[in-house]
């Protein structure tokens, strides 16, 4: 299975899935046009994923911002990955956000309450 890369603009994540590791990361800002054609593509590889998955996946989110369509996406994620987990595999999930960002803390705490997964809280270091 090839890896999945959507390189960043300005409305729209890196977003890097790395199917040998597991290792999966989404960055940036998400506030695409159509936010549900931009994640099609993620939706269908991760499907294809979740039929040959590696042992442990870890999903790696340091979002700056994202939009309310964009969230629904999200949600759409993380259900996939339960499903994965559901299955028994090993899935985590870190939430990355700057300290002073009370609404991307807020967002990862939303997504910890509704979504099965375990969900971890990572201040991000200021860049010196």
């Amino acid at each position: 299975m090839k890896d999945f890369l959507k390189k960043d603009t300005p409305k729209t994540p890196l977003i890097q899935m790395e199917y040998e590791s597991g290792h999966f990361l989404i960055s940036g800002r998400s506030i695409p046009e159509n936010s549900i054609e931009f994640y099609k593509p993620l939706f269908e590889w991760l499907d294809e994923y979740n039929t040959k998955p590696q042992p442990k996946t870890l999903f790696d989110v340091r979002l700056e911002y994202f939009n309310t369509s964009s969230s629904k996406c999200l949600v759409e994620v993380f259900r996939k990955l339960e499903f994965l987990k559901a299955s028994g595999h090993d899935v985590e999930v870190n939430w990355y956000y700057e300290e002073d960002d009370e609404d991307m803390q807020e967002s990862g705490e939303d997504f910890k309450e509704v979504i099965k997964l375990p969900i971890h809280m990572h201040v991000l270091e200021e860049e010196d």
